[in-house]
């Protein structure tokens, strides 16, 4: 509780009850409690000025679904953050958040770059399967979402989603409660006027919406950018639309964090890095040449885009790093 004060009233605030159940700000609260926590262990008030050991750096396995929005990692690794704070980033793959959430609650690999909304689902028991989440929480924040719904070519408004099937990762974990809301807004309910079906992770259904197995999909940029560029429709912001959101996060075992903070504290402060150096205008073109040599498809047109995207200076990537109190709230509302 005493981390829990530390945050300013205004953000207290939003975590007073409104309309919804005090069940539902007690999950906040268990939330921010855990991201808070994380905070005094890796704040830039407690950070030490350097995370580095004389020693070999430690190895973290980083699980990741792949896209644009992976950029600060790039740059961590080409431009030596990660080995100045004393680690090695070694990533890996997922295909959807089921594989995901699971394997980083058995310890397959240390951190998951993932929604929010997956952490949630798992520390509520609500994930695809029935396994313990109690014990992840998010240390680092990396941004609002980027979400975008994308509509097959031909499809070119809402409307024209009635009856037809749309794609998520899965239905009570990633980004597919944000996608039903803003059906919602439209004017139209699952299973009433459309139906989903599973397909993965944002490049699994990035390539089943541009072959046109999909109707529509909620994407994360720049996946929007490439599909456009392949014949497919942004049909609507979901993150503007959302209003404040949280996105990604950093997410880990407790247990691990508290055991490995050199680690822990390493990894963010590379990050931060990263975004540093990215939102330096200097160093543009090297960035967007890192972008172009990690995202299949990319040219410099897309990089180009991307890059006024994601290092928007008021919607890109969170800038310290932080974990969004009010971006967290609206995640729990939404499930």
């Amino acid at each position: 509780w005493l981390a829990v004060q530390q945050i300013n009233c205004k953000q207290r605030q939003a975590l007073e009850p409104t309309n919804n159940s005090k069940e539902i700000t007690m999950k906040i609260v268990k939330l921010m409690l855990a991201a808070v926590t994380a905070g005094l262990m890796a704040g830039c008030a407690g950070l030490p000025s350097s995370t580095a050991s004389s020693g070999p750096p430690q190895v973290l396995r980083v699980n990741i679904f792949p896209g644009g929005f992976n950029w600060p990692i790039w740059v961590a690794q080409e431009k030596g953050f990660f080995a100045k704070h004393g680690v090695e980033v070694k990533t890996i793959n997922t295909p959807n958040s089921q594989s995901q959430l699971t394997g980083l609650i058995n310890g397959e690999f240390e951190i998951g770059m993932t929604a929010s909304d997956n952490l949630l689902a798992y520390r509520e028991g609500q994930g695809a399967v029935p396994v313990d989440g109690g014990g992840l929480i998010a240390v680092m924040g990396s941004d609002n979402g980027f979400l975008r719904m994308g509509g097959r070519k031909g499809i070119t408004s809402y409307a024209q989603l009635k009856g037809q099937e749309l794609s998520v990762d899965a239905l009570t974990t990633g980004y597919a409660f944000v996608l039903l809301e803003v059906m919602e807004r439209n004017g139209m309910l699952l299973d009433r006027d459309y139906t989903v079906v599973r397909a993965g992770g944002v490049l699994q259904r990035f390539n089943d919406l541009v072959a046109g197995k999909h109707a529509a999909t909620m994407l994360i940029a720049p996946f929007d950018v490439l599909a456009k560029n392949q014949g497919a429709n942004v049909l609507g912001d979901a993150s503007a639309a959302m209003g404040e959101y949280q996105g990604l996060v950093a997410g880990v075992r407790e247990t691990w964090a508290r055991n490995n903070r050199a680690a822990m504290v390493g990894y963010i402060r590379a990050w931060r890095d990263a975004l540093d150096w990215m939102y330096d205008p200097k160093n543009k073109a090297e960035a967007m040449a890192l972008f172009i040599k990690n995202v299949n498809g990319a040219n410099l047109q897309s990089a180009e885009t991307s890059y006024g995207i994601l290092l928007d200076p008021k919607t890109g990537f969170t800038r310290d790093a932080s974990i969004s109190v009010r971006g967290s709230q609206t995640a729990v509302q939404l499930r």
